[in-house]
């Protein structure tokens, strides 16, 4: 069983196995997230960051020195929070293979169509998402992206696929059907909207929308979980 929390923006906690995976963590400064506690979680054993934009990584260092969680990223990332804040714990990838967590649990780092930089300037490395595999399910967290085509060469059958779809600086929610049929999903979870004037959605018509193309999409509010 897999619990998937939304926090807000891209903000989503995993619970597997009583394993606590937090992705983006953007709490500090969200305009739209009421409950910014961040010590309301049990605890966090992995922050998995996709890209270095401050709207995915405003409270990595906060979340760290709460629950000292491992770092899960790309080289230069894990670098950047290493030489800037002396965070030692963290596992460095790249686009390739899985990641083994323990004997049921897999991550891997995969590509997406984007920018990564920190709010001073540093470059983040490419921008990129995972793929969560646990036991005979997969889910997979785009980050943000645009569609490619490569999405096709996944070749997996995903439980939940994660995309944004704000549009702007992102893949709209058209776009994101298309990916999900790149990705012959039939199940999609919504993130990346509404946190800002730019990336507002009208949720009912994004509701119908796929359930007129006959997919589910998950729009969910704050802290609102599902299960897979």
């Amino acid at each position: 069983m897999i619990k998937i929390k939304y926090i807000s923006h891209s903000t989503i906690l995993l619970i597997i196995n009583n394993i606590y995976l937090l992705v983006d963590p953007f709490f500090t400064n969200n305009p739209i997230l009421k409950n910014k506690n961040i010590r309301n979680f049990n605890k966090i054993d992995y922050i998995l960051i996709t890209h270095a934009h401050i709207d995915h990584t405003k409270d990595v260092c906060n979340i760290y020195n709460i629950y000292k969680p491992k770092i899960i990223s790309n080289y230069e990332i894990c670098n950047y929070y290493n030489k800037n804040f002396q965070i030692n714990k963290y596992i460095n990838l790249n686009f390739g293979s899985y990641l083994k967590i323990n004997n049921d649990l897999y991550i891997k780092y995969v590509y997406a169509l984007h920018s990564s930089s920190f709010p001073d300037g540093t470059y983040g490395g490419s921008a990129g998402g995972f793929i969560i595999k646990y036991k005979n399910k997969y889910i997979y967290i785009s980050g943000d992206t645009d569609i490619f085509y490569d999405m096709k060469n996944f070749n997996i059958k995903f439980n939940l696929i994660i995309l944004p779809i704000g549009g702007i600086y992102t893949m709209d929610y058209k776009t994101a059907y298309l990916a999900s049929n790149l990705l012959k999903s039939y199940n999609i979870m919504g993130v990346h909207y509404n946190t800002f004037i730019e990336i507002k959605i009208n949720k009912k018509k994004i509701l119908n929308y796929f359930k007129n193309k006959g997919k589910n999409i998950n729009l969910l509010k704050e802290y609102e979980k599902i299960i897979i």
